[in-house]
């Protein structure tokens, strides 16, 4: 009898240890796979393949389904960079067309622990950068599983051109970025119950293009129903369509977008289509050195219509954001060699009749005014207008929850090298999500106290809609008359709009704009 015990007690034992250990192993619907221990209480999953291969002949078009496989796919090596033009750190041989993979970091024990999901989309104009890694472990270890997504950029991701438009059923072409974005999102539908994750409580998370993306996917009618809730670094496709050949050398029609397309294919000597699919994925990353980068396109299809347009009347996915824009986002951005001439002279070709007001809004009467004039215009423009109009036309014709926040946090350390900066620079906030300060406390110990704040409310909000919680501030949603900004400097407050006379500014010269484009309309 004793014996037995001792047995039953082992068995217990052995069977509370296998329930403390992570999800190492599970299925998704191609076959098998196994993960890596990340500490003692996360499994990590690299490179999983969500689609396939966008090669050949299925270059330019709709991600297609992932093949299945035999026995067990180790997932414990990171996937390739999507082709893009090299630079230090990022190589060739890093890259490859291949490329449409996620990763997933879990803390659930089984697949039955239904944790919030929190879906990571990357940055870097639509046209660099990789999906993350293992960036996001921190958050994961607080209670929720993440996931981290791959997508086609550049031209390869956002070419448009009239031959792959005849050659879709849609007939548009140009937004296959996007559209691995959504396939990725019904991929976590479909299989994230099998690593401990919800697939009812799913939020998409983003940082510049990757906040733009999010805008758009909560704009796109094939979007609907693949998430509950949005947060947002740095970003939002708010701003007139047609203004945007200023800023990014194409028109964003589904039109201007293929007289664009037809203008690569020239300058790469290429006669069609056809031949374009036959050269490398670098080559035509190098072909684009020196064009006009691509960028999503209003095709009708993936997004319908000028988003300022789709929020004003309601036509949108309804719900809860989080929308933050950085202090100094500018910084990173503005030419360090920026002098008062030059200013001057960019000032006129944006604002036109508006230069005068903008002058004074903006000043840039010595080099290094004109150094900060440009950088806070880049952040008005680029960030933090387009992410007020994003929650502003929320509250006003949405139902879900808006809230607003603005990170401000001084610190040493930043992605922006120049010694002028004088607040966060745009992707600091990268920082305040992962481990970067919290594992150096006592170095950083400022920007690590907000980092656990700001995380606490985004887990918050992944896992009931809402980030308030226990021990936080309390966080009202957006009124833009009110003190409902949450501002993240050495603790959180709540502030109004910062920066308002500049935001105002900003959103008469669109106003302008967009009346502009809609009398050539008429």
């Amino acid at each position: 009898m004793k014996k037995y015990f001792c047995l039953l007690a082992l068995g217990l034992l052995m069977a509370a240890g296998a329930q403390s250990q992570p999800l190492l192993k599970t299925h998704v619907e191609t076959g098998d796979v196994e993960g890596v221990v990340d500490g003692s209480n996360l499994a990590v999953y690299r490179a999983i393949p969500y689609a396939a291969p966008p090669v050949g002949d299925l270059r330019w078009r709709a991600p297609q389904p992932a093949k299945a496989w035999e026995g067990v796919r180790k997932c414990d090596t990171f996937g390739p960079l999507p082709p893009q033009p090299t630079r230090p750190g990022r190589t060739a041989d890093m890259m490859s067309e291949d490329c449409l993979y996620l990763g997933i970091a879990t803390p659930a024990k089984s697949v039955n622990d239904r944790l919030p999901v929190m879906v990571w989309i990357h940055g870097g104009g639509f046209q660099t950068e990789w999906y993350g890694g293992d960036l996001w472990t921190s958050l994961a270890r607080r209670g929720v599983v993440i996931v981290s997504v791959e997508y086609r950029t550049g031209a390869l991701g956002f070419l448009a051109h009239p031959e792959l438009s005849k050659e879709s059923e849609e007939g548009h072409s140009g937004n296959y970025g996007l559209l691995d974005q959504i396939y990725a999102l019904q991929w976590v539908q479909r299989n994230i119950q099998n690593f401990g994750g919800d697939p009812s409580k799913v939020t998409i998370f983003g940082e510049s293009a990757g906040a733009i993306s999010c805008s758009m996917l909560c704009a796109s009618p094939l979007a609907k129903g693949l998430f509950r809730g949005v947060i947002s670094h740095s970003g939002g496709s708010f701003a007139p369509w047609a203004d945007l050949p200023r800023a990014m050398g194409q028109d964003a029609s589904q039109k201007g977008a293929e007289q664009q397309g037809l203008a690569f294919q020239k300058h790469l000597k290429k006669k069609n289509i056809k031949q374009m699919r036959k050269l490398s994925a670098m080559e035509l990353c190098d072909g684009n050195v020196g064009f006009s980068g691509f960028w999503p396109c209003v095709d009708g299809y993936v997004i319908c219509d000028d988003q300022y347009r789709l929020y004003e009347r309601g036509e949108y996915n309804d719900v809860p954001v989080i929308v933050m824009t950085n202090s100094d986002e500018g910084a990173l951005f503005s030419p360090s060699n920026m002098k008062v001439e030059d200013y001057k002279k960019m000032a006129q070709q944006i604002f036109g009749d508006m230069a005068d007001e903008a002058m004074k809004v903006y000043p840039g009467n010595t080099d290094d005014e004109a150094w900060h004039g440009f950088g806070d215009t880049f952040r008005d423009m680029g960030f933090a207008w387009p992410s007020f109009a994003w929650v502003s036309l929320q509250a006003k014709t949405g139902k879900s929850a808006a809230y607003a926040a603005y990170l401000a946090q001084p610190s040493t350390r930043s992605f922006s090298p120049d010694p002028r900066r004088k607040g966060v620079a745009h992707a600091d906030d990268i920082m305040y999500l992962n481990d970067t300060f919290i594992n150096e406390a006592d170095k950083y110990p400022h920007e690590a106290a907000v980092a656990e704040i700001l995380q606490q409310y985004w887990v918050n909000f992944a896992k009931t809609g809402n980030p308030n919680g226990k021990g936080l501030p309390y966080w009202p949603t957006f009124d833009k008359e009110k003190a409902t900004t949450m501002q993240f400097s050495n603790g959180a407050s709540l502030i109004t709009v910062p920066n308002r006379k500049q935001i105002d500014f900003v959103d008469r010269f669109y106003k302008a704009k967009r009346e502009e484009l809609e009398s050539k309309r008429r």
